[in-house]
């Protein structure tokens, strides 16, 4: 008899949390939040998923994919704890990794200090070969001078090597050509070339993409390799699948490969869980608002879409300021991230004005409320004193909160230094955390030419909930949505993606030179790569989708702006659709176009993916609860006006579909605690998502109706 193998096993690696969901079926699931280990990962993912297990009721052997996702890459190149690596590339050009882009990311500085490079110059080494822009040869690559490295490499005892060679986005050949030596006569040297990283123009993000994955790839790979055996040894069966950045699933082979494409893999999930409500609910335009321990995030959703870059710029010395840290060119979820989070720990600066985050008290010790050796207040712990939570149930009744270290905590660093109460000292915090938040919202719409106000904000991760009437308060934003299983979203959001993968190449043709030849040629080799891939994970009898875009500018300009296309336009019109598709875009962007200016198509991607998961979440009972019966009532602190309610503490599980809770009160489960303050209402979908509205919209509304 076979095994019914329908259950799938989702996680999501934190910076405090490790999330993890377990679903039997559609809508059916049970998830808990575990402190994450550190020191061995896997361990926090291990532990769950038996306690998962032993609660569901399930056998190991019916869970049958098991999709995770992961901050590791993130935080070994923001802590600076990668493998020690080497770069080598084209003779005369192993100091652009430092020079960047050179110019001053922050004019007014005198003391300005640009990140270190991730590979130190001693060992950026230098090999003779020479490519030309247009893939010919200039210098033929010389083996020997690739030779004479290998004792240093042995000397200085490196683990991976990046290989990034100019212009070798146009043809790989010399870069094959060199991993195949260092491949005999290194065995196990990990080994990333830039032109199958990143096979695009411009020579530092290319080269910086490299060394990160270099950099991160020994980590990443031996934890992989180590969850597989873990979760082999449970009994599980299922595949192990990776969420990517982009917001698709890859193997475990490709993200051995390729994890710098994991970078915002948790963040990714969330975007995709948010897109699917905005789907299922018809909302237009939406904000996903992710708040956990460590940081919080935010993305745009138009037309249930998350917004995509392939820019992604890590480990900022300055915060919100471009140019400050690391550049990679790899498909990602646009969004914004900042230190802002329950762990965020909060104290005076040199002036004497409440600061909070980036620094986090993260899983170890935790906030002073865990009672696990924290001393310094996070924002939990002024969560706790202003009555958003409800200690008795929070993370499942498996962490115990202390009050009185809360306090005791933001008296020693925050009030007594500032001379300030307890609760006084709360409130700074808290509006302080909200107040970067709400700023970091705004810079971000701004920089995407976007609108906050109307929009419905999406909100799930531990804190979010907590946290997100207020910031809709601050951008004016009337609609607040905290999904079925909010505390635990990004998980959801995994098993809600689909197996894809994006290939791109750059390739320079002014638009009138284009014909039909040479798009289907490249298409044709992107379709080959992407379909590789994406068939590791999806049966050859299952049809893909695919999606088509090309990056476009005038001719003289430094960048280009995405054109996408709905399919590969008509030989007789190829131009004329590419001309008209750029410049409506460009005139989105700028207002305008420059009339009789050339035409350049320069990098060209095709995105392949397999079908989305149904939707995890059934149908609530639609029948109305009537009025919900609060369990207990506690003091809730109004950040609005500052003054203190009277707040009722529901369980969600007791409400039904239909059930109004008018403000100020807690909804309390088992990963998180929904705040609804005063002027705010809160009823129940039908699909079970908690829908938080101003109660002057819900009267505008009426008003309308009538």
């Amino acid at each position: 008899m076979m095994t019914d193998t329908t259950a799938r096993l989702a996680v999501d690696i934190g910076g405090t949390f490790t999330d993890i969901v377990l679903e039997r079926g559609a809508g059916d699931f049970v998830s808990g939040k575990y402190l994450t280990t550190h020191g061995d990962p896997e361990r926090a993912v291990l532990e769950g998923t038996k306690d998962l297990i032993a609660k569901s009721g399930i056998a190991p052997e019916q869970i049958g994919i098991v999709v995770h996702g992961t901050t590791l890459a993130t935080n070994a190149l923001i802590e600076r704890k990668g493998a020690k690596i080497a770069l080598i590339t084209t003779r005369g050009f192993r100091d652009a990794l430092e020079m960047a882009y050179e110019h001053r990311f922050e004019v007014s500085d005198l003391y300005m200090e640009r990140p270190a490079p991730l590979v130190p110059r001693w060992l950026r080494l230098e090999v003779d070969e020479r490519l030309a822009a247009d893939g010919s040869v200039l210098r033929p690559f010389d083996e020997q001078s690739l030779l004479d490295l290998i004792p240093t490499l042995r000397e200085e005892e490196i683990e991976a090597v990046a290989i990034s060679f100019l212009h070798s986005y146009v043809d790989g050949a010399h870069e094959r050509a060199a991993a195949e030596i260092l491949r005999r006569e290194m065995p196990g040297l990990r080994i990333t070339l830039s032109h199958e990283i990143c096979p695009e123009i411009r020579e530092y993000e290319r080269g910086s993409t490299a060394c990160a994955n270099a950099y991160v790839q020994p980590v990443m790979e031996s934890y992989l390799r180590r969850l597989k055996t873990g979760i082999a040894e449970l009994g599980i069966p299922g595949e192990i699948m990776l969420m990517m950045s982009s917001g698709g699933l890859c193997s475990l082979d490709v993200a051995c490969a390729q994890p710098i494409k994991l970078v915002e893999s948790g963040p990714a999930g969330g975007a995709v869980l948010a897109a699917n409500i905005a789907e299922e609910l018809g909302i237009e335009k939406a904000i996903a608002f992710d708040m956990g321990g460590t940081t919080a995030k935010l993305v745009l959703i138009d037309d249930a879409t998350p917004q995509q870059n392939r820019n992604l710029e890590v480990a900022r010395a300055y915060r919100f300021l471009r140019g400050s840290g690391m550049p990679l060119r790899v498909p990602v979820i646009d969004l914004v991230e900042i230190g802002a989070g329950g762990g965020s720990l909060a104290a005076l600066d040199n002036l004497g004005c409440v600061a909070v985050g980036p620094e986090s008290a993260g899983s170890e010790p935790g906030p002073a409320a865990y009672g696990r050796g924290g001393t310094r207040p996070a924002v939990t712990d002024a969560d706790l004193i202003l009555g958003k939570i409800d200690p008795e149930g929070f993370a499942g009744g498996n962490i115990a909160l202390d009050l009185g270290l809360s306090a005791q905590a933001l008296d020693t660093h925050v009030g007594g230094p500032a001379g300030m109460d307890t609760r006084t000292a709360a409130i700074a915090v808290v509006e302080v955390v909200d107040e970067n938040m709400a700023n970091a919202a705004r810079v971000h719409a701004t920089d995407n030419g976007a609108q906050l106000e109307g929009r419905t904000m999406i909100a799930f991760g531990g804190a979010a909930p907590m946290h997100a009437a207020r910031i809709a308060q601050k951008l004016s934003i009337e609609r607040i949505i905290v999904p079925k299983g909010a505390g635990v979203g990004s998980a959801h959001g995994f098993l809600l993606a689909p197996v894809a993968f994006e290939a791109v190449r750059t390739r320079l043709v002014p638009l009138d030179a284009l014909d039909m030849a040479q798009l289907q040629e490249i298409v044709q080799d992107m379709w080959a790569e992407a379909s590789a891939i994406v068939r590791l994970g999806v049966p050859e009898d299952t049809p893909l989708s695919e999606s088509i875009a090309v990056y476009m500018r005038y001719r003289g300009q430094g960048h280009e702006i995405m054109v996408t296309l709905d399919s590969l336009p008509e030989a007789a019109h190829l131009q004329t659709v590419l001309r008209d598709a750029f410049e409506a875009e460009y005139r989105r962007h700028f207002g305008r176009v420059i009339p009789g200016m050339e035409i350049e198509c320069l990098t060209w991607k095709l995105g392949l993916s397999g079908p989305k998961a149904a939707p995890a979440g059934a149908a609530a009972d639609t029948a109305s609860s009537g009025d919900p019966v609060a369990r207990k009532h506690q003091v809730l602190v109004d950040l609005l006006s500052m003054e203190d309610g009277d707040a009722g503490v529901y369980l969600r599980s007791d409400l039904g579909a239909g059930a109004v809770i008018a403000g100020p009160a807690i909804v309390t489960e088992s990963e998180t605690n929904t705040m609804i303050p005063a002027g705010f209402s809160a009823h129940l979908s039908p699909a079970g998502h908690l829908i938080i509205e101003a109660q002057t919209a819900m009267a505008a509304k009426q008003g309308e109706a009538a």
